[in-house]
């Protein structure tokens, strides 16, 4: 295991002084520009080695760098030349950078920085493009981390990416955050957790903005950005202009058009669940499991999170679908040696495994435990999900998704990322390569929440039989066919535009998209003008050829061999950081090298795919100007030794109870409750108050599904979305018992709990 970002040679830190952050905002993507500005304080030359992650869909698209008074600018090479000659300038006294994408990882990139002069000051520049993410409220979110967190290695792989680091304090910076937003729908707000200074509408119908981080932010969290647009789920395109100078007819030389298509579910289709399924739950339970959720004194365990999780789900299960549950660490094992049926004798025995979880298995190691879940043979006639937690510190991301993508027709994927820095590589490329979906656990988010939304998404209906209809333009597809998207989620469709009808500045495009939602037949058109908008970074130009780039890399096998012999002067921990999402692989799979005015050096850590030499015409080579240098900044770290390969015992202090776990807990697999005291502990009553108040020719499991019922809807209404599965499975059970006279037996609970819920909110 080896350590990341930059020290010098006597193992201190390189100060950061200065962040600066510019986000331009085009509809459902920005391009981001960071700058991070640092002095070496040493007496002599400080060579080093950052080693630092970020997230899979980000594309870098442009590095340089400054030092003393000579500027370094990125250019792409193959792997092997980069190295020779990064070597060379070493030896020639010069200033040289190597910037590689990871063996292991396509979120891990290494910078070998070379030689940092004495009492020389120095800015480095990074140019990334990133498609926001969708939240639950129809919201874009951008986000820029303030942590960096280590990967795990499993053992005889070659060494890990980065290992144990120590926090810091006290070194002055400043930051500066300034985003531009524009959007074909109005712009009705911008959101943060962090201050914001106020929304500048930039345009009378609101389609520009800008807004900008209020001075003083420490950065001792994540910036986040939630923008809200109109109409939200209309289809929309922007076409951008090609680049002046790229050849006519190649990719980046013609126009290309981004549409986003953003399905609506109606509540009828939202009301259908399924009741098959075969559900595989694996567990992270390595050492960094019992770090907290985030950084405060009421922070759970990340592991004691995801027992509560585990109970909800178990408790939340359709009746006779099939389950089982995974642990994995250094090994892993099961709760049963296959997927068993739901019942009340298997669900009380997962249960109380559950309970007896700790994060106890040593590192991380996943690629084992799938091998073996995808070796089991499927139940007939209930499609297998896979629900997949951890912090996502591996260092073996390549092999662990080729092995999804390989079982990617038996099955679908739904993973959860634990933590701060969880490596979205691992996270969302579990999910990209079995038509499921991710999510990020950060912060105070509730686990149990984002966890139920991907269970409905398992049990409703998805959009499929996804086609188009581009009216007649000639165009050539970046990206991959969209096979099915489920309620909540995106796709953006990036095409090339190609014929004389694009010369026309009063031209108009049209695209239609049709798709199958139950058993409903719709169709979302959309009509654009093929006048480009102004070129502005090419970010769609790039996302979309970083779209087609994956595509061709699945269907060409290349050698996959990394080079022997690489050029690594020194890796060395720092208790300084980069926020994780300031790069990423050029979404071209290229390496960026950085060399003086004199030396070209650039890396290339695999080759072009063959149908790709040739495509993007010509290249511009340009230095990156002044005002376009922005963002990247220096914070502490966590200090995260716990993934190791050895077993270690934890012990556990029980907590109280959250009522709404507790009553989560006792519900019995057909939905219904009994009277107990625990349960009366609940409802702040004795339980024999509960027996007493029963109405006359009523059951007493069925008085107490009902005072379930009752608590949930007046006292948890917030947390709805956690506990929604558990009141369907009551109010069926209820159904089934004819009650006759369940008004009644209503009033008498409201009046018992102190509540006025109505029947028909209880869905009676």
């Amino acid at each position: 295991m080896v350590n990341c970002g930059l020290l010098t040679n006597k193992n201190e830190p390189v100060p950061l002084k200065n962040i600066e952050v510019d986000l331009q905002v085009k509809g459902h993507v920005a391009t981001v520009t960071s700058t991070l500005k640092y002095i070496n304080e040493e007496d002599n030359p400080v060579e080093a080695v950052f080693v630092f992650p970020m997230p899979s869909e980000a594309a870098l698209c442009q590095f340089s760098a400054k030092i003393a008074d000579q500027e370094i600018v990125a250019e792409v090479q193959e792997k092997e030349e980069a190295r020779e000659q990064y070597d060379d300038a070493l030896s020639s006294g010069e200033q040289a950078f190597l910037l590689e994408e990871s063996e292991e990882s396509v979120d891990v990139f290494r910078l070998s920085v070379g030689s940092l002069p004495p009492r020389q000051s120095a800015s480095v520049t990074f140019i990334y493009i990133i498609e926001l993410s969708v939240q639950a409220d129809h919201s874009l979110q951008f986000c820029l981390p303030a942590v960096l967190n280590p990967r795990y290695t499993p053992a005889g792989t070659g060494g890990g990416i980065v290992s144990e680091i120590t926090g810091s304090t006290g070194i002055p910076y400043s930051l500066s955050f300034t985003a531009h937003i524009s959007s074909p729908n109005p712009i009705t707000k911008v959101e943060s957790k962090c201050p914001l200074e106020p929304l500048m509408f930039l345009s009378t119908d609101h389609t520009e903005a800008k807004v900008s981080l209020s001075a003083g932010h420490m950065f001792d969290r994540d910036v986040e950005l939630y923008l809200y647009y109109q109409n939200p789920h209309q289809l929309t395109a922007i076409v951008e202009a090609g680049a002046p100078a790229a050849q006519p007819g190649s990719l980046m030389g013609d126009p290309v058009v981004m549409v986003s298509f953003y399905p609506e579910f109606p509540e009828s289709v939202m009301s259908s669940m399924s009741s098959c399924g075969e559900f595989v739950f694996v567990m992270d339970r390595s050492g960094s499991m019992s770090c907290s959720m985030y950084n405060g004194p009421d922070a759970q365990e990340r592991i004691a999170c995801a027992r509560d999780t585990l109970l909800l789900l178990l408790k939340s299960l359709p009746m006779d679908c099939y389950f089982n549950i995974y642990g994995f660490g250094s090994r892993y094992n099961s709760f049963f040696p296959q997927s068993v049926q739901y019942s009340q004798d298997t669900m009380e025995q997962a249960v109380q495994k559950v309970k007896e979880m700790q994060a106890d298995m040593g590192g991380t190691e996943i690629l084992p435990a799938l091998e073996h879940i995808y070796k089991q043979p499927c139940v007939l006639n209930h499609p297998r999900q896979l629900f997949i937690f951890t912090d996502g510190e591996v260092g073996n991301t390549k092999d662990v998704l080729h092995c999804v993508r390989s079982n990617a027709d038996f099955h679908r994927c739904f993973s959860f990322g634990i933590g701060e820095g969880a490596s979205s590589a691992l996270i969302t490329g579990l999910a990209e390569n079995s038509s499921g979906h991710a999510q990020f656990i950060t912060g105070t988010d509730r686990m149990q929440t984002k966890v139920m939304q991907s269970l409905r998404y398992a049990l409703q209906p998805a959009v499929t039989d996804i086609t188009e209809d581009w009216s007649g333009l000639s165009f050539n597809r970046l990206s991959p066919q969209i096979k099915s998207l489920f309620h909540g989620q995106r796709a953006l469709i990036y095409a090339q535009l190609k014929g004389e009808e694009c010369q026309n500045p009063d031209a108009k495009g049209k695209i239609s998209v049709q798709y199958r939602l139950g058993d409903q037949e719709v169709t979302n058109t959309v009509d654009f003008s093929l006048k480009p908008a102004e070129n502005n970074g090419m970010a769609i130009h790039r996302l979309g050829a970083r779209s087609l780039i994956r595509s061709l890399e699945r269907d060409e096998q290349g050698s996959k061999q990394a080079v022997k012999g690489p050029l690594v002067k020194r890796r060395i921990p720092t208790p300084m950081m980069f926020p994780a999402c300031t790069l990423k692989s050029c979404g071209f799979p290229f390496g960026l090298g950085i060399s003086g005015s004199r030396k070209k050096v650039a890396s290339s850590p695999f080759s072009l795919p063959t149908k790709l030499k040739g495509l993007f015409g010509s290249s511009n080579k340009r230095k990156s100007s002044a005002q376009n240098s922005q963002v990247l900044r220096a914070c502490p770290l966590i200090n995260r030794q716990n993934d190791v390969n050895t077993s270690k015992t934890v012990v556990s202090v029980e907590t109280p109870k959250d009522p709404l776990i507790q009553l989560i807990s006792l519900q019995k697999a057909s939905g219904c409750w009994e009277i107990e005291s625990t349960l009366a502990e609940v409802f702040g009553k004795r339980e024999k108050e509960l027996i007493e108040q029963i109405p006359a020719q009523v059951k007493p499991d069925v008085w107490a599904t009902l005072l379930a019922l009752i608590w949930l809807h007046g006292f948890k209404i917030d947390a709805q979305v956690e506990w929604q599965f558990l009141a369907m499975k009551a109010v069926a059970w209820i159904r089934s018992q004819k009650v006759v006279n369940q008004s009644e037996c209503v009033q008498a609970g409201n009046a018992l709990l102190g509540c006025q819920v109505k029947e028909d909110a209880l869905g009676l």
